[in-house]
């Protein structure tokens, strides 16, 4: 009979009336509803493991303009700058360093400071000193053979300072010199003077390799060990002014 009656009350039989079915659905009408939202997780039962510390809640989502979530912003990667696009070492700089320029083309040179070199090379190639007489000339505008005075005339101290003692070494010397390349000093002021060789304007350490053949045509290889200890080129050099004056011959720095 129990049965009999449940079965009936399932499916809203006879043994339930009209009036006990509407109360029924007013109860359950009247029970609040709640959202998913609003649903809490349940709290787990408290224990005595001690527990480890706890992570920091999450921020709460930024609304954006419109009601919704704001788009996420532009992906950055760094990209590690390649060995390529890595600057390079400073240029080295160094101080009082002088740009020369060597000149080994004649028609550069002023015609007076040509012709004067021909004439002295003519000189040299007879192999007599004594015509280097009248280039060398005298007083104030004499050539000057050395840093201090001599105590001869021009032509007897070159044949002095020659090795085979006759004055045909010192003018051999002579010619090597003015068919080397040459450099021109102080330009455009009082002193301006077109050198030869143009060593004496460049330091020896830096010499390429056909320029230390060119070295060696004039010295010798000890010599050059001795310049570089010295510091500079101190062998002979010739100096003609470009209105054609013979100023120096002569050796030293």
């Amino acid at each position: 009979m129990a049965d009999k009656r449940k079965r009936q009350i399932a499916r809203g039989g006879p043994g339930v009336g009209p009036a006990a079915m509407a109360a029924l659905l007013m109860i359950t009408l009247a029970s609040p509803v709640l959202a998913l939202s609003e649903l809490k997780p349940a709290q787990p039962p408290a224990t005595d493991v001690q527990q480890g510390p706890s992570l920091p809640p999450l921020d709460e989502p930024t609304i954006g303009p419109d009601g919704g979530l704001p788009l996420p912003g532009p992906i950055i990667r760094e990209t590690p700058q390649s060995q390529s696009e890595e600057p390079g070492p400073e240029p080295v700089v160094v101080e009082d360093e002088v740009a020369v320029d060597i000149i080994t083309d004649l028609a550069l040179l002023p015609e007076p400071a040509r012709r004067m070199r021909e004439l002295i090379l003519e000189a040299a190639a007879t192999g007599e000193p004594e015509k280097l007489r009248a280039l060398l000339g005298s007083g104030p505008s004499a050539t000057q053979l050395a840093f201090g005075e001599i105590e001869t005339d021009p032509v007897s101290y070159l044949r002095s300072v020659s090795g085979d003692g006759e004055g045909q070494e010192i003018l051999a010397i002579l010619i090597d010199l003015l068919n080397t390349g040459f450099v021109r000093i102080e330009p455009g002021g009082p002193n301006e003077t077109y050198v030869w060789p143009y060593f004496v304007a460049l330091p020896l350490d830096g010499l390429t390799a056909p320029q230390r053949v060119e070295l060696l045509r004039l010295v010798t290889a000890g010599d050059v060990e001795d310049m570089k200890a010295y510091g500079a080129y101190n062998f002979y050099r010739v100096g003609i002014s470009p209105d054609g004056e013979w100023r120096f011959f002569m050796a030293g720095d």
